[in-house]
């Protein structure tokens, strides 16, 4: 993804216009400290965010939540935002070439972890009744970027399909290494290392059909 194309952070989009006073910095910095409370918050299991418990855990009062955020569903919104966005910066490039287990191996790991850890945010995310446009896009943009990656690790698989059947086997890979699948897993009972597992062998499943070109093309 070309990073300097990327949009602006929601958070440094607070205020517009210079800012000679450094004001507009300061109020920058306070929507970045309250909404980094409630991922504080949402990190140690907590479901709800009560205004004065987030303002306790940003260390600024009451007042300053609601002078910078019009209520507590678009302070969650803004969180969940940043938390998306985070979740971005980990999706590091990986080996796109070498051996098939070493790829996979890698996608495996690096996928297992940030699932694991963006659960508490998406079932967050669930629970909201009308997401802002934000939210929706930089999950669009998360989802493809993921799929992209997944485009270029197994190109060497994947380049032996034809078109067509190369899409349904990249979506395929999509579905089971994104977070629908690994929640489906995780509240079915199994364990994250369960969880990691299963997928790995999904993944593998779904690559070994590469291997036949020929078969239902």
């Amino acid at each position: 993804m070309n990073q300097s194309a990327r949009r602006p952070r929601s958070e440094d989009r607070a205020t517009d216009g210079p800012a000679p006073d450094g004001r507009a910095e300061r109020g920058r910095q306070s929507r970045v400290k309250i909404a980094e409370a409630v991922l504080s918050l949402l990190d140690e299991g907590e479901s709800t965010f009560p205004a004065e418990r987030v303002a306790e855990r940003a260390g600024v009062s009451r007042r300053l939540v609601f002078h910078h955020f019009a209520d507590m569903s678009e302070l969650v919104e803004t969180a969940i935002t940043r938390r998306l966005e985070q979740l971005i910066e980990q999706i590091r490039p990986l080996p796109t070439a070498g051996p098939r287990d070493t790829r996979v191996a890698a996608l495996t790991e690096q996928r297992a972890r940030i699932l694991e850890w963006i659960t508490p945010a998406q079932l967050t995310l669930m629970r909201l009744e009308t997401p802002g446009g934000r939210v929706a896009e930089v999950t669009r943009e998360v989802l493809d970027l993921a799929r992209a990656r997944l485009a270029e690790i197994f190109a060497e698989e994947l380049e032996r399909l034809p078109a067509a059947r190369r899409a349904e086997v990249l979506y395929g890979l999509d579905a089971v290494t994104t977070w629908g699948a690994w929640y489906h897993w995780r509240s079915s009972g199994l364990s994250a290392e369960a969880a990691a597992s299963t997928m790995e062998t999904a993944v593998h499943a779904l690559l070994a059909t590469t291997d036949r070109p020929g078969t239902g093309s």
